[in-house]
């Protein structure tokens, strides 16, 4: 008995007639089958429709079947007596067309192929740009804004010192909505070459704290100020080199007269270590040479008040957003820095490091749509079924050694994303908290979980914060910890929430460090964070620090705030907080009972039923802000 592959079509009448002459049951092949079910897997050997033996060469193949050839699904066997004739033995009753697991239709292929042709891929070095003329395009305008910015002068590389290397990185811009903004080329040197204290020293540079954004739009959003957006264009650029530094000519434009030269850098190139640093200084002394102070408590923010106007600057990296009154002001700064440097004008702040920002009639709306649609796709979840809440109450998430483990980078990569969401959604806080305890060895249980995650947000994609005008300008929070829910090592979680007004500005899940013997421990955290946001909020807006609220369900822990003897039930908190105590004797803060059915916090501790949810999800001022209702 031999198994060989025969086209339908040729050998249409031999089948037919064979299949006459058996009256019996066809029975399908055994599984050690030689050909796989697949009927990409066969070919029509026409050449020599004797043949005992199967094409396998895939061109072959492929090249041989006609589109109106129907194969069969499952291969028949025949027999083959000594004059090499051919009896078709078995064969099926009827022919299947769906495909089989694991491969695609051609409609399939045909459209995936549209759609990589239509999309507009990023290319990958230098070689692959140089064939498309707008990334060619794209290159002149980076190398014209490093020569017209004098960044660089052509020299010969001196005896003792090692240039470094440059590479080509391209972006496509694109906006919100998906729609491409411009092609971007940019010329990164090969920072990671450079060694500690002969090629750079200082790295750091400051950058404003996402809390410190939304503080900024809801003060804004109170006095009824616009918001605008400045983007500095080729910011690093910008920054002066102390340190010696050389570099290669950049690839596809080495000038041939001089070859084997290398550039001296004057300012900062991207990617090297420094370069962050020295635009950051850069931008400091600019700032402070138009009568900017920078703020002692967030070295990202910037403040210039006059007897008649105020403004307020946010830096992160090169994006600056601008606040204030009159109008006039925020004019003549731009008018200034467009002086100074080469700046995008973006008007009205719209799309600021992923957060979509809405400004109507005074109120001001963020929120992360098009941020959560990506996670979605990119989890192959976009038109996953939705669910009401992110986490079961009656999860429980243990770090087993048995299960199956999934793919650590992939279920990273998610924790990263969603992380980054909780920048506008408080209310993903605990669970996404929770699921970053077991990046290292997650298992299926885990992945479990973070899909109903990904279903939740699904279903509220479109909500969001609003911060209102006349909304109120007092700064009071909500503190509240749950002990060892959740998990197997007993360790509390702790929940902080503050408002500017009636909407959240600040807020934060952790793990308590420690196995607190009593839970008033953790209410002493939240003063800390009180009492920065009192000082910054003055610093801000030049007004007189007031006491700031703090709602607590625990009576325990007011009562140790207030009483001066330490006790046998607070010995085991760690002296560094007791200094709450004497904020409170001096009503830098004043702490207050709150019944736990209006704790604003317990959203944040832990996984809660559904309708307690939905009411607490509606308390802490998360908004569907596509039908602007609270929901």
């Amino acid at each position: 008995m031999l198994n060989v592959c025969i086209n339908p079509l040729s050998f249409g009448k031999q089948l037919v007639g064979n299949l006459e002459h058996h009256d019996h049951e066809i029975q399908p092949l055994e599984e050690d089958n030689e050909f796989p079910n697949n009927n990409d897997d066969y070919a029509s050997p026409r050449n020599s429709p004797t043949h005992s033996q199967p094409f396998h060469t895939p061109s072959t193949r492929s090249s041989e079947i006609n589109s109106q050839d129907t194969l069969i699904n499952s291969s028949p066997s025949y027999n083959q007596s000594n004059n090499d004739s051919i009896q078709v033995v078995n064969t099926p009753s009827h022919f299947d067309h769906t495909p089989v697991r694991g491969f695609r239709t051609l409609n399939d292929l045909y459209e995936n192929t549209e759609e990589l042709l239509l999309a507009e891929d990023e290319p990958k070095n230098y070689k692959e740009a140089s064939t498309d003329q707008k990334w060619i395009e794209a290159m002149k305008v980076e190398l014209d804004s490093i020569n017209r910015n004098n960044t660089w002068e052509l020299t010969t590389l001196p005896k003792g010192h090692k240039a470094i290397g440059l590479k080509w990185v391209f972006k496509t811009k694109k906006d919100a909505n998906g729609n491409i903004v411009k092609h971007k080329a940019r010329l990164v040197a090969k920072g990671y070459i450079q060694e500690h204290g002969i090629d750079f020293e200082e790295v750091f540079a400051p950058v404003a704290r996402m809390e410190t954004i939304r503080l900024l739009l809801a003060i804004a959003a109170n006095n009824k100020w616009e918001v605008h957006h400045l983007d500095v264009k080729s910011a690093f650029l910008h920054g002066d080199l102390k340190e010696e530094v050389y570099v290669t000519q950049p690839e596809g434009f080495i000038k041939r007269q001089d070859q084997g030269k290398v550039y001296r850098l004057i300012k900062a190139l991207y990617g090297l270590r420094q370069a962050p640093r020295a635009w950051n200084i850069k931008l400091d002394n600019t700032l402070k040479s138009l009568d900017f102070k920078k703020c002692a408590l967030e070295q990202a923010i910037y403040t210039k008040r006059s007897k008649d106007s105020i403004l307020l600057i946010g830096v992160y990296v090169d994006d600056l957003i601008i606040t204030g009154t009159p109008k006039e002001e925020i004019d003549n700064f731009k008018a200034q820095m467009e002086e100074k440097f080469e700046m995008s004008d973006l008007g009205l702040l719209a799309y600021y490091l992923g957060i979509e920002v809405t400004q109507t009639n005074g109120d001001i709306s963020i929120k992360q749509s098009a941020y959560a649609s990506k996670i979605l796709k990119e989890a192959g979840m976009i038109d996953c079924n939705e669910t009401l809440i992110p986490m079961d109450p009656g999860t429980r998430l243990t770090k087993i050694t048995e299960g199956t483990m999934v793919n650590s980078t992939e279920y990273r990569s998610l924790i990263g994303c969603l992380r980054y969401l909780l920048h506008t959604r408080p209310d993903l806080s605990y669970s996404v908290g929770l699921l970053s305890r077991f990046m290292q060895e997650p298992r299926e249980q885990h992945m479990k979980a973070i899909r109903q995650v990904l279903r939740y947000v699904q279903g509220t994609k479109d909500h969001g914060i609003t911060y209102k005008h006349n909304g109120g300008n007092k700064i009071h929070g909500y503190s509240d910890s749950s002990y060892g829910v959740n998990t197997q090592e007993g360790k509390g979680t702790t929940g902080i929430i503050f408002y500017y007004g009636e909407s959240p500005i600040s807020w934060s899940t952790q793990k308590q460090a420690t196995v607190a013997l009593s839970s008033c421990e953790s209410e002493f955290i939240a003063a800390t964070q009180a009492l920065w946001l009192k000082r910054l909020l003055s610093k801000l807006t030049h007004s007189q620090e007031e006491k700031v609220i703090i709602q607590v369900d625990n009576k325990s822990a007011i009562a140790l705030m207030k009483n001066p003897v330490f006790h046998g039930r607070s010995k085991h908190i760690d002296t560094k907080y007791h200094f709450i105590r004497e904020c409170v004797e001096r009503e830098d803060i004043q702490v207050e009972f709150v019944n736990g059915e209006y704790q604003k916090a317990d959203i944040l501790t832990k996984a809660l039923p559904k309708i307690k949810f939905l009411t607490m999800r509606q308390l802490i001022g998360l908004k569907n802000l596509r039908s602007n209702i609270c929901d």
